[in-house]
């Protein structure tokens, strides 16, 4: 059931999560240019207070280049550097820190605010306070994930990388879902195998996302940048495939193997994604299910031809950020579908007729 808040509030409760979504996907977007020029280390200090203050004097800044002089990633990779140098690569890892401060400060404020109000309630408070818990899990994570670069790497552990954006997506993902349900429509009158086949895309969706980050952690997108072909042929050999010892660790540690998931997962993607857009025209669908099939799978499609293009030309940054970015569409459209298609009970608080009518075109 999803609890409608007075309409009074419901417009302010939208403009607040549609704020706090776009701050995330910038956040997420600034961590990948983070990774990308080797900035996530530049801070090895974690202070959720005073941390927000950049370095103000000369000495402060040598005081942070000195720390960072203590860690692995300067010794073996940045030795040398300069302070002007090192300052480019603080004030990624800073803004990113501080944009993740920010989105908790426009989650948090908002938020008791509308509970002193009394406009979120019921299953939609629930939810709410899920996904405020699960931001303060990501700051926690987030820090983890740091401290694995700390003093035997010279980069964060690509695991940890992949869990931290994975939680970043799933709460921009919770935050698109909440939206949605807040607008009025028309159940979608559907087979149930076209909302499985959602769901489906929106867990495949989640799996690409996850081993994406798992190759920008291990920088394999640097190491096989042929197409169609990988290492030789269109299925690498399984001795290459397996070669680390136990099995599994292949899964997370191996460019070739975790690389050759990323791309079997695309084709598996947009193969699901043709079939259900196909699926729905053919079982006679509402409008905006079929045009939400479509949109999907034409987004699906820019990524994979994006993800090809940054393979092929040694990911540049700008190209790897319009696939990080285009990706998150991507997570944003299959989510919408998967809402249109999941029966919804609304509670009973008036919503104008004027405002089901205007839901029903989405």
């Amino acid at each position: 059931m999803t609890t409608v808040p007075p309409t009074r509030d419901l417009a302010a409760i939208r403009i607040w999560l549609l704020v706090v979504a776009g701050l995330i996907a910038l956040m997420v977007l600034v961590g990948g240019a983070t990774r990308l020029t080797e900035s996530g280390l530049s801070i090895v200090e974690w202070k959720p207070v005073t941390g927000t203050m950049p370095p103000l004097s000369e000495q402060a800044w040598t005081e942070a280049f000195e720390a960072y002089k203590t860690i692995p990633q300067y010794r073996q990779m940045n030795a040398g550097m300069t302070l002007h140098e090192f300052k480019t690569i603080f004030w990624w890892e800073w803004s990113h820190r501080l944009l993740g401060r920010v989105i908790g400060m426009v989650y948090l404020l908002p938020f008791l605010w509308f509970l002193w109000r009394g406009a979120v309630s019921g299953p939609l408070g629930r939810r709410l306070w899920l996904i405020f818990g699960l931001g303060a899990l990501q700051g926690a994570v987030g820090w983890w994930m740091v401290a694995s670069g700390l003093t035997e790497r010279t980069e964060v552990a690509p695991v940890r990388l992949a869990t931290h954006l994975s939680l970043a997506l799933l709460i921009y993902a919770s935050i698109v879902w909440t939206l949605r349900r807040l607008k009025p429509r028309e159940e979608a009158e559907a087979p149930a195998r076209l909302r499985l086949t959602a769901w489906v895309l929106v867990g495949v969706t989640f799996v690409q996302l996850y081993l994406g980050a798992l190759v920008a952690g291990l920088r394999a997108g640097l190491v096989y940048n042929t197409w169609p072909e990988i290492d030789g042929g269109l299925i690498p050999k399984a001795a290459n495939l397996w070669i680390q010892s136990p099995w599994w660790i292949n899964l997370f540690e191996n460019d070739l193997t975790v690389q050759f998931m990323h791309r079997m997962t695309a084709y598996t993607l947009l193969a699901l994604a043709a079939w259900h857009a196909f699926d729905v025209m053919r079982a006679g669908a509402g409008r905006a299910v079929v045009r939400g099939a479509h949109r999907l799978l034409a987004a699906i499609l820019v990524q994979a031809v994006l993800g090809i293009l940054t393979l092929l030309a040694l990911v540049p940054i700008s190209l790897a950020l319009l696939h990080q970015g285009t990706a998150i569409i991507v997570l944003t459209f299959a989510v919408l579908q998967a809402e249109r298609l999941s029966p919804r009970r609304v509670a009973a608080v008036a919503v104008p007729q004027a405002a089901v009518t205007a839901g029903q075109a989405g």
